[in-house]
């Protein structure tokens, strides 16, 4: 038994442990280099923080690096990866050559030998220009659908290296020459931010932000920024607070050092003037405990972005067995199924009739809980993203 694997046999679906390890004896030894830009941060290293670990418990040789870099590579990597989102960027031949002269320091230092390479986003992405063998997958996390031209046509040339790109939605993708691969996100069951919390611990969480116990709660946890619509969420609670006696909660990061985000922090706090049922958290990074907490104490969870990348707090919320309120963007309507696990909407008014009808049907919004839990167990957990890592490896590497 891989006793790293066996953690997980009691919240995978039937069978699923057994596949895994089935399946991993068809890959023992094989070499799997991961290299991304951070180790801590973002939904992508949580994942290869627990991934790596059970590969490597699995006999695979498994290995993460992270890249190193100066303020100027990543002001430029940031003006690619938003080119690549869509904004309106220029990149200048300087820029570009800080950009391969310290990705080609980063490939000396590294050892990129193996039989299968991720490069996680665009900034290792030039990597590849120093391969030494095995196969090289571009793992893209970022929506890449609509990039600014100039930029995806100075991008693509590293790109139409690889073996093959892997995206997480079909919308996020480019039409390329080379095989791609649609790969979802996942959450990890047994980590701080989605593991069972008793009810002391989600009310220690809720008294010491002076959250009422009792009372529906609804919930939107993204950071401050225009596109989650903070504003919107506002206006559709108050909406609903004219039918049902609810609060609210805005739980996202801190804005030290962000503009933007004190921008916006401020007009939220302006738009919910002195109401002391509406409730503005700024969490620190490493609030897992909290948001877990938070998730388990609300009502509904209302995630209506204007625009988001897959949104794997989706499946978060859902984790915990709460209906989630969601919008068309990015990946949150490929998660939650329509009238089953929660509700897709298209406006404010959207929000505030779903919110009203399940404050009005408790017995539908546990139905619809327990739906959206279940859901995710099946098809957004780490041990399906396990699967789908170890099946690339034998796609690609084959013996």
């Amino acid at each position: 038994m891989i006793r790293e694997l066996e953690q997980y046999r009691e919240v995978a679906p039937k069978g699923t442990i057994d596949f895994l390890q089935r399946l991993s004896e068809q890959v023992q030894g094989k070499r799997f280099l991961q290299i991304s830009a951070v180790r801590y941060g973002g939904g992508m290293a949580e994942i290869l923080r627990r991934l790596v670990p059970v590969m490597k418990a699995m006999g695979i040789e498994a290995r993460w690096e992270v890249i190193a870099g100066t303020q100027e590579f990543t002001d430029v990597t940031r003006r690619i990866a938003d080119g690549l989102q869509g904004r309106t960027e220029t990149i200048t031949d300087e820029m570009y050559q800080i950009y391969l002269d310290v990705t080609a320091r980063n490939a000396k230092a590294l050892d990129l030998d193996a039989d299968l390479v991720f490069i996680h986003d665009p900034q290792p992405a030039a990597l590849i220009e120093h391969r030494k063998g095995g196969k090289w997958v571009w793992r893209c996390h970022l929506d890449a659908g609509q990039p600014h031209r100039p930029v995806w046509s100075l991008f693509r040339r590293h790109v139409l290296k690889y073996d093959a790109a892997i995206f997480s939605l079909p919308g996020f993708a480019q039409r390329l020459p080379i095989p791609k691969f649609m790969i979802y996100p996942s959450i990890d069951p047994l980590t701080e931010k989605n593991r069972e919390l008793s009810r002391a611990e989600i009310w220690e969480v809720l008294d010491r932000f002076g959250i009422a116990k009792g009372k529906p709660m609804l919930l939107q946890v993204a950071r401050f920024d225009r596109y989650k619509d903070q504003l919107g969420t506002i206006r559709a609670y108050r909406m609903a607070k004219k039918h049902h006696n609810c609060q609210l909660v805005l739980a996202g990061s801190g804005v030290l050092h962000d503009p933007e985000g004190e921008a916006v922090l401020a007009e939220v706090q302006q738009a919910a003037g002195n109401d002391p049922d509406i409730h503005i958290l700024q969490l620190p990074p490493e609030a897992d405990r909290e948001i877990n907490a938070l998730q388990r104490g609300a009502s509904i969870v209302v995630q209506k972005a204007l625009k988001e990348g897959f949104g794997v707090v989706v499946s978060e919320a859902m984790w915990k067995g709460k209906p989630v309120i969601g919008g068309t963007a990015g990946g949150v309507s490929t998660q939650i199924v329509n009238e089953a696990t929660g509700f897709i909407v298209h406006s404010v008014e959207g929000v505030t009739f779903r919110i009203r009808y399940l404050l009005s049907n408790p017995s539908v919004m546990t139905r619809m809980g327990a739906m959206a839990k279940e859901h995710v167990r099946r098809n957004f957990l780490i041990t399906r993203h396990l699967s789908d890592y170890l099946t690339m490896l034998k796609l690609l590497c084959p013996d």
